[in-house]
């Protein structure tokens, strides 16, 4: 409902958009973007910047876009990575996955999508496959580089945990994995308790905070030390961590949301 909502009230400006040929041939409808809000460009430019820069990107990586959407960073990186590198990207939305297909694969072959059917409250409700028992389908050791943005902050611990530890197999040694997070401290609390934070996670459970107790996957906040004794059991470690700016804690926040920077232990 919601995805067709979006398609509905963007349909003039699209329509508009394909008769005037003003939107970019690799650039989606508005009315299908289903990830994030704002310029889709100019957000895919920003988050290419932050794995070149903190995630040491290079060229002729090897990337898995966890939750890849409708290609919102697979467009930027076509114009980066050259032919030794590569893109594997997968979601759960099929639609994002198949216009991937369609507008990106079909002109850059280093570039895969797959969609994974998986249930989510937020955006999948017709199947019961779970994210606890999904294996990635990918080797061992293959990837310099992971992303996952605005993934976990949907994903309830379980979940979670098992994520970390696909991500840690298919993960090189020396790679990296820059991951966004609602991270919980006590800074960040004090911050809600005084409503200056622009998220409240106002429904505690052991170890993480939910914004909407019916709709648990809507948005989900994990305490500090709880996430920490996850990436420990699954191999992992925090690298960095940059405090994004829903939060108000770090002047010069990188990112709306928490931004890990994640190693192999």
């Amino acid at each position: 409902m919601r995805l067709t909502a979006r398609r509905i009230y963007y349909y003039p400006v699209d329509l508009c958009d394909t008769i005037l040929r003003k939107r970019e041939d690799m650039i989606p409808p508005k009315g299908m973007v289903f990830i994030g809000s704002g310029d889709f460009k100019k957000q895919g430019l920003h988050l290419m910047d932050l794995l070149i820069k903190y995630a040491r990107l290079k060229p002729d990586g090897q990337v898995l876009d966890i939750g890849c959407g409708i290609g919102r960073l697979a467009v930027p990186l076509t114009g980066y990575l050259n032919k030794k590198g590569s893109y594997e990207g997968f979601d759960i939305v099929k639609k994002g996955i198949d216009w991937c297909n369609k507008h990106i694969s079909s002109r850059f072959p280093n570039f895969r999508f797959l969609h994974i059917d998986l249930k989510n409250d937020l955006y999948n409700l017709q199947t019961d496959n779970e994210a606890k028992h999904f294996v990635f389908p990918y080797r061992d050791k293959l990837f310099d580089c992971i992303v996952l943005t605005s993934v976990f902050t949907h994903m309830i611990p379980e979940d979670v945990d098992n994520y970390l530890g696909q991500i840690a197999r298919v993960m090189k040694p020396e790679g990296k994995c820059l991951v966004t997070f609602f991270l919980l401290n006590p800074a960040i609390e004090k911050q809600m308790q005084e409503g200056k934070a622009k998220f409240d996670f106002c429904h505690r459970h052991k170890g993480y905070s939910l914004m909407d107790k019916k709709v648990k996957e809507a948005n989900i906040a994990f305490d500090e030390s709880y996430l920490s004794a996850m990436l420990d059991k699954n191999g992992l470690k925090a690298e960095a961590i940059h405090y994004g700016g829903w939060s108000g804690v770090e002047p010069n926040p990188l990112d709306f949301q928490d931004v890990i920077i994640l190693t192999v232990k």
